[in-house]
């Protein structure tokens, strides 16, 4: 398995988004109703709960796409933690959260800008140069 920056980036932000996903609809790691801004709550036309299991469902396929495409996903997903860390300042609480929530944005982005295999400058290997046997010149050319 590759061990690059771009393949462990994409292992990460594709996978911790399906498992946070897939537990919105179990609350077995976090009770994520209580992430949910009331004031954001208010505004929508379904009840918290409903939300947050449409949020699970959303999550789960940004973390498929940042497996399958990582610069969209990676761009998708920094839109995503964006929008959380933003719900999370309006609550004026969790504020640490909301800090990590922002920086794993930033990753997210960075992973969008990371060229493609296709896209990568490749390096041409120099051909194998023949050194002289005496580099100073201290032996005579007809012994060479």
């Amino acid at each position: 398995m590759p061990s690059d920056a771009k393949t462990l980036l994409r292992i990460g932000y594709g996978l911790v988004p399906i498992v946070a996903g897939a537990d919105k609809f179990t609350n077995l790691l976090v009770d994520w109703d209580r992430y949910l801004s009331p004031k954001v709550e208010r505004r929508l036309p379904v009840d918290g709960r409903t939300f947050m299991r449409l949020v699970g469902v959303i999550e789960i396929g940004a973390g498929l796409l940042v497996l399958r495409r990582p610069r969209v996903g990676g761009a998708v997903m920094a839109g995503w933690f964006a929008a959380i860390a933003g719900n999370l300042l309006s609550m004026g609480r969790y504020l640490d959260i909301a800090a990590r929530d922002a920086l794993l944005a930033v990753g997210a982005a960075a992973l969008a800008m990371m060229p493609e295999p296709s896209q990568a400058v490749r390096v041409r290997h120099m051909p194998a140069r023949r050194m002289r046997m005496d580099p100073v010149g201290t032996i005579p050319r007809s012994v060479h």
